[in-house]
Formats: structure tokens, C-alpha cells, sequence
């Protein structure tokens, strides 16, 4: 399951991971897969060191560079969006509220294929989603299983915000912010990693950036070595909180999200975190979801991949494109990502932002699509209550559960949404008064 620590994981996930990336590697990713069947770690390591070697194959179409002055040029050239400073404290509690909730609507189905998604959701009597998932016992006729997470996140299971990361990031930035202000640097968050991320509640592309830096690798090399997962999504639900702190100024906060971004990604797992930064900046300014996402992707190299899945997502809507146009779109354009790929991702966020004409609606389309189910409906809810406040997260969703929220991060484990939203307000007047103090 994907194992940083284990060769027989690590090393045929790079080459999956070159091989859509545009390297040539013949074939390296049949012999890395059989050997790891074989239990034969040293094959794995000859192979892996083969993999260094490699160069990628000719007639590749895109540029996605990830050096600071070629997104910085980007980071400048987008306008800043003029905020409503009396609508910004309930909007800023819509982000925090939607990405809670959304993240719960989601969890139980983590992983499951969009065709698996249907039919636990038709037999659970939610199709299309209306609320918190019910935990079936026996599973539907074409679900194997569901995600470990399921029993805690199912109706009538939680009386908190389940403990995730996608939560877990969004607070852990907020104290980076909070501690070190806009002069945050990588090294910086790698130390506050070590000293309030437990390893064991880190997956993909963070834990192998935390092994990296326990074994003295230090950023950005900590993004690169024996990480197969640089462009998977664990960048991307990390961004939220960096955009909070600067609405109105997505350039802003994507050059915030590259610092924390570049410890554990590269191309298009780094620009999903710019991203995801950038529409959150974005959606607490704007009055509508195109324009926050339009905005949001201008921080992203056109020459990308993810530019140009978001930008095929837009072309969809703009040609009367149905949701179920939009999925399928994603499952035939982009099913050769993994299920927790970057790419393949956000575009299901785009389209349920796009296509949904409510807060359900809107994280019932993406979930619907099936894969990072939870990360996705997060990402969703904090962009929808950021673009229309507290209220759009329907009440019996919010009830006494997204009171407090169960959280991994030292310090903060049953920390409120209301302290969330006074701490992120406190943080948006500091940043815009230009003062960088330690808030607490």
C-alpha cells in the first residue's frame, strides 16, 4: 500500500511515475513489479538506480518547470481581487466549516472507483449524496471493501470532525503562518513537521519526505529521493490555509504554498498546492466559482499538464457539457493517473465547483467521481463556503459534530471552528497591515 519504507512498493511506483511523466522506461516497471512479487530487494535497488539514469523520451509536449523564478514571474502577473472586509469573517468560517464537512462526506468511500462509488451509494439510498454516509454491513455486490477510516466517519459514528490530514495540513499551516509569517521558509516547516506531525499519521509523499529528513536529506532534495509520489494530491490539500490568510491575492498565496509545497513535491504535485492556494485566495474574493478557478489556474505554467486538465474542464462547461459529461471526460482523458494523482483530482474539484448549484450538490458531483473522495469533497466544501459563507454548509451537517475537530497536530486536537476562524482573522489583518509578529 504504498510503503515508503519497502522497496517492493517505492521502487515500481517510480517507475509508474516516470513512465507518466514522460521517461522511456521500457521495461523497467514490468521487471520492477515482478521482482517485488519475488521479494527481491536487490533487483528492486538496481533497478531503482537504473531509474536515475534515465531521460525522458522525445516528442514530449509539455514544459512544467518548478524553479522559484519561473513561477514567481507567474505569481506577479496575477491581479489581485478586491475583498468585502464585512462578508470576510463569515466567509472565512464557510472555508473552514465546508472543508470539515466536506471531508466527512467523503471519508468513507476514500479510494473507491467512480462505478464501486455508485453502487455503494445507490444501496445506501444516496444517490445522488444527501448527507453522512451510513456504514453498510455486507457491503454492496461490487465493493470489496472500503477505506480502514470508514468506522469513524460514518453517520452516527463521530460526535467531532473526524481526525484526517486533509484537516490535520490545513491547521498545520495555519501555525506556520501564525509563527513565522510571510517569511516562512522550507526549512522552517520541515522542522515544525518533526516536532508536531506524527510519521505514522503522514502518507505518500510526506512520509517520504519525513523519512528524507529524519535520515539529515534536506529540502527540496527531500521532495525527490526514493519519492515516487511527488505529483500525487498530498501537496494539493495542503493549500487551503495559505490562501485564507491572503484574500483577494491568489499570486500571494501561491508563492506562500510553494514554500511548503517544495518539501515534498515537484511539477504538477507542487502547482496542485499553488492551486488549491490560489482558489481558496481566490473564492474568499470572488463572486463566482469560474472566476476563482480561472484566476487559481493562471498561477499554474500553461505549458503543464495540470493547466491543461483544468483548462479542458473549463472548455467543457463553456460547450454545455452535462456533470456526467464531465466525469466520464476525467475517466477517459485522465484514467491513466493513479487514484491519489494530482491531475485526475483536481479536475473532479473543478467540476463539482462548476457544476454544483449547492453545497451538497457541489461535493456530491466531485465525490461521485470517485478517488481521493475525502481530499476532493474538503477541497470542494472550503471553496464553496468561501465563496458564500457559513450558511450555505447546511445545518444538519454542522450539528454538534463540526464543533471541534479531532486533529493530529500537537496542540490543537479539539480545537473549534470558531478559534479557527478568530486565528485565521487575526492572521488576514496582520499579513495586510504588512506586520510579521508571532501571533501566539
Amino acid at each position: 500500500m504504498h510503503d515508503v519504507l519497502d522497496p517492493r512498493d517505492y521502487v515500481p511506483d517510480e517507475a509508474e511515475q516516470l513512465r507518466l511523466s514522460g521517461y522511456d522506461v521500457g521495461a523497467l516497471e514490468a521487471d520492477a513489479r515482478a521482482a517485488a512479487q519475488r521479494d527481491d530487494i536487490s533487483e528492486l535497488l538496481r533497478i531503482e538506480e537504473q531509474m536515475r539514469r534515465l531521460e525522458r523520451a522525445d516528442g514530449w509536449m509539455y514544459e512544467e518547470p518548478d524553479d522559484e523564478a519561473a513561477l514567481e514571474a507567474l505569481f506577479a502577473a496575477v491581479p489581485k481581487v478586491e475583498v468585502d472586509a464585512g462578508r470576510l469573517p463569515d466567509r472565512v468560517r464557510g472555508a473552514w466549516l465546508g472543508r470539515t464537512v466536506g471531508n466527512t462526506l467523503g471519508k468513507p468511500v476514500e479510494g473507491l472507483t467512480r462505478t464501486e462509488l455508485e453502487k455503494y451509494l445507490k444501496a445506501a439510498g444516496h444517490w445522488p449524496l444527501r448527507g453522512y454516509l451510513p456504514l453498510l454491513d455486507p457491503l454492496p455486490q461490487g465493493v470489496a471493501r472500503l477505506h480502514p477510516s470508514a468506522a469513524s466517519a460514518t453517520a452516527g459514528r463521530f460526535t467531532d470532525v473526524p481526525r484526517d490530514d486533509d484537516i490535520d495540513w490545513t491547521i498545520l499551516a495555519m501555525h506556520l503562518l501564525e509563527r513565522y509569517g510571510r517569511h516562512l521558509t522550507t526549512e522552517q516547516v520541515a522542522a515544525e513537521w518533526l516536532d508536531r506531525v506524527p510519521f505514522t499519521q503522514t502518507y505518500t509523499a510526506e512520509r517520504a519526505a519525513y523519512r528524507n529528513l529524519i535520515h539529515g536529506v534536506r529540502p527540496p532534495e527531500t521532495a525527490t529521493r526514493s519519492n515516487p509520489y511527488r505529483e500525487w494530491i498530498g501537496a494539493l490539500i495542503r493549500g487551503d490555509a495559505f490562501g485564507f490568510a491572503l484574500p483577494g491575492d491568489p499570486g500571494g498565496a501561491a508563492r506562500l504554498a510553494l514554500v511548503d509545497a517544495r518539501l515534498t513535491h515537484t511539477a504538477n504535485g507542487l502547482y496542485g498546492e499553488l492551486w488549491a492556494a490560489a482558489l481558496l485566495a481566490a473564492a474568499l474574493a470572488a463572486v463566482d466559482p469560474e472566476d476563482a478557478i480561472r484566476r487559481a489556474t493562471a498561477v499554474v505554467p500553461g505549458t503543464a499538464r495540470l493547466s491543461e486538465a483544468i483548462h479542458g474542464v473549463l472548455e467543457l462547461r463553456d460547450r454545455g457539457a452535462t456533470r456526467t459529461d464531465a466525469l466520464d471526460w476525467v475517466d477517459e482523458a485522465l484514467g491513466q493517473y493513479p487514484w491519489v494523482h494530482t491531475i485526475n483530482n483536481a479536475a473532479l474539484i473543478a467540476i463539482g465547483l462548476l457544476w454544483g448549484e449547492s453545497f451538497i450538490d457541489a461535493v456530491g458531483i466531485t465525490i461521485s467521481g470517485g478517488r481521493d473522495t475525502d481530499s476532493n469533497g474538503a477541497t470542494v466544501g472550503s471553496v464553496f463556503g468561501a465563496l458564500h459563507g457559513a450558511s450555505s454548509i447546511p445545518a444538519t451537517l454542522v450539528g454538534t459534530t463540526h464543533v471541534h475537530v479531532r486533529s493530529a497536530i500537537r496542540d490543537f486536537d479539539r480545537i473549534t471552528i470558531d478559534e479557527l476562524t478568530e486565528r485565521t482573522m487575526r492572521l488576514v489583518e496582520t499579513f495586510s497591515l504588512g506586520v510579521e509578529r508571532e501571533l501566539r
